[in-house]
């Protein structure tokens, strides 16, 4: 699929690259990267993305030039989609009719474009965009490491998520060589909080439940308001509730404003997360996913830890 991919990259020379709303860190680093590598083998291309950079984000190479807008303009001849399961995911109109190239990892992924290069045996959409450079021959530049490696790191969850293995400190290597610096692309992730977040930390944790080997947190829009929070204050905080010692199971519920809550699941192995999301609309990884669900908030955690547990269960009994 990779052959194909570079075929229809060869055959065109303008490029609009996307990601889901929301971005993470493997939707920013992979888009920026691949985008560059387009640049390098002579083409014309830029990220477009419905939601701003976010702010941990902001310091990668090329982060300043990426266009936030809700539609597509531009005489572009293919789209490149990375990380997502279908052009709704985008939240961005005037793709429906462009030439689609899906690039994505993740075990949900669905083949919805003209040509889909999904592959759950790679750690991060960015070792994806990383073998489609060295395939097409392009030098990783340490602007491309970087954004590489900043996508290999936050969707590993810094080395810890299930499915690290000496492969994947391998492609570190190799991405540290051509300059990507471990202790800068961390710094602004992990140590670049805003006062806010660390003030909804405090409200969530506030309110922790757990129930055997499953926790959960949680954070309403009042809440939100009252610290003057913002969505991306909220990536991240389910690991604090992951990270009790015989947690194996943990759940962020964040109230949006429309009264839904987007739920953020992470595992440590025992139980697949990705397939509880997906039986709500969402998707993932097996340790970490996501989806919505209604509220109020007390149904929201219902329905979804109801499904945790009964998969737990079934676990068990195997």
């Amino acid at each position: 699929m990779l052959k194909e991919v570079l075929q229809h990259i060869e055959q065109r020379t303008r490029f609009v690259l996307t990601s889901h709303a929301r971005p993470d860190g493997d939707a920013i680093g992979s888009a920026l990267a691949c985008c560059q590598i387009l640049r390098l083998l002579g083409k014309d291309a830029e990220v477009v993305l419905h939601d701003p950079v976010p702010r941990i984000y902001q310091p990668l190479p090329f982060a300043d030039r990426v266009v936030q807008t809700d539609r597509v303009n531009g005489n572009y001849e293919a789209a490149i989609i990375l990380e997502c399961d279908s052009i709704q995911r985008t939240h961005l109109e005037g793709l429906e009719d462009r030439f689609l190239i899906s690039i994505d990892h993740h075990t949900s992924g669905r083949p919805f474009a003209h040509v889909n290069w999904i592959d759950p045996n790679a750690v991060a959409t960015g070792e994806l965009v990383y073998k489609l450079a060295c395939a097409a021959g392009v030098k990783i530049t340490p602007e491309i490491a970087t954004c590489i490696y900043t996508a290999v790191m936050t969707d590993t969850g810094s080395f810890v998520f299930e499915g690290t293995n000496a492969h994947t400190f391998e492609l570190a290597r190799e991405l540290v060589l051509a300059g990507a610096d471990p202790a800068r692309c961390a710094r602004p992730i992990y140590f670049g909080h805003s006062t806010a977040k660390m003030r909804l930390l405090g409200a969530a944790l506030s309110a922790l439940q757990r129930e055997g080997p499953l926790v959960w947190i949680w954070v309403t829009q009042d809440q939100m308001e009252r610290v003057g929070a913002i969505e991306e204050d909220c990536e991240g905080l389910v690991n604090y509730a992951l990270s009790i010692g015989d947690a194996e199971v943990a759940a962020f519920f964040r109230e949006t404003p429309d009264g839904r809550f987007r739920v953020s699941l992470r595992s440590k192995g025992s139980l697949d997360v990705s397939q509880i999301a997906e039986e709500f609309g969402g998707g993932g990884h097996a340790c970490a996913s996501g989806l919505s669900v209604d509220g109020p908030l007390h149904a929201a955690v219902e329905t979804v830890l109801g499904r945790a547990r009964s998969k737990l269960h079934k676990t068990r009994d195997q």
